[in-house]
């Protein structure tokens, strides 16, 4: 299974008026470690989107067990617990606090998308050999 963590601090403006992280922004969060995951293994959504590969979000679910606070040090730890064979790949997002504790997890799926032909494709074969060996 492939993992990435990275760390993100909860910014004044990303929280609502009782200093909690405001839910509405766990999806940005979820596009770090993604992101971030992504460029760990050598790729960008730019690189990406100059192949002609976009990655539009399809399906998000997200549960919240604890608040995330102004100022808190966030770890996202983003997992891809299978290897895509299709033209989903789904990442699970998980938020912990700095001791620890899990805050919220979320999953998104999203699909490969040709820009060039309008429709879906498989996983570029880089990015899909990038990652089989995590999977064996």
């Amino acid at each position: 299974m492939y993992t990435h963590e990275t760390q993100l601090r909860v910014r004044y403006g990303e929280t609502d008026q009782m200093g909690y992280l405001y839910y509405g922004n766990y999806a940005l969060y979820y596009e770090v470690g993604r992101t971030e995951s992504l460029r760990n293994l050598g790729f960008s959504y730019k690189g990406l989107e100059e192949i002609g590969i976009m990655l539009p979000v399809v399906k998000m679910e997200s549960e919240y067990f604890r608040p995330a606070f102004y100022d808190d040090l966030i770890t996202i730890k983003t997992s891809l617990q299978q290897l895509p064979e299709k033209a989903e790949i789904t990442f699970v997002s998980e938020l912990f606090n700095e001791k620890g504790k899990l805050l919220n997890r979320g999953t998104v799926t999203l699909v490969f998308y040709d820009s060039q032909n309008k429709k879906k494709t498989l996983m570029p074969r880089p990015l899909y050999e990038a990652l089989a060996p995590y999977y064996q």
